[in-house]
């Protein structure tokens, strides 16, 4: 078992920073890879950015590549989502998962969710 909880997210103008982080407790934290996901009102959760068991593999979205920086560090069992150059099309409620293997972008493939942050990203 895992649990996850999502924190950091909030209010920022376009063009802002903000870092999300992910706080994960249970089964042994550095055997999972974690992934980011969102999901804007009306829409459907789409894949944000993914990161392997040791941090040597990431994957992004087109939509955020060379904006977010996904990183964890399994000391303190934390997974963070690094996002600048914020856009409005970036609000949304950000989860955070956890997936036995490794699965990019494939959310049906994540064991484990947290209960979600909400960005909003003002113009």
């Amino acid at each position: 078992q895992v649990q996850l909880v999502e924190s950091g997210g909030g209010l920022v103008q376009a063009g802002g920073s903000l870092r999300l982080s992910c706080a994960a407790s249970g089964r042994t934290f550095s055997s999972y890879a974690m992934g980011w996901f969102r999901q804007a009102p009306g829409k459907e959760r789409e894949f944000v950015a993914a990161i392997g068991w040791n941090g040597g593999v990431t994957l992004y979205a087109d939509s955020v590549r060379g904006r977010f920086i996904i990183s964890r560090d399994n000391a303190k069992n934390t997974v963070y989502l690094q996002m600048n150059s914020l856009k409005p099309e970036d609000t949304a409620v950000y989860y955070c998962a956890a997936s036995r293997a490794y699965s990019g972008p494939n959310y049906a493939n994540y064991d484990y969710w947290g209960q979600g942050t909400q960005v909003t990203v003002s113009s």
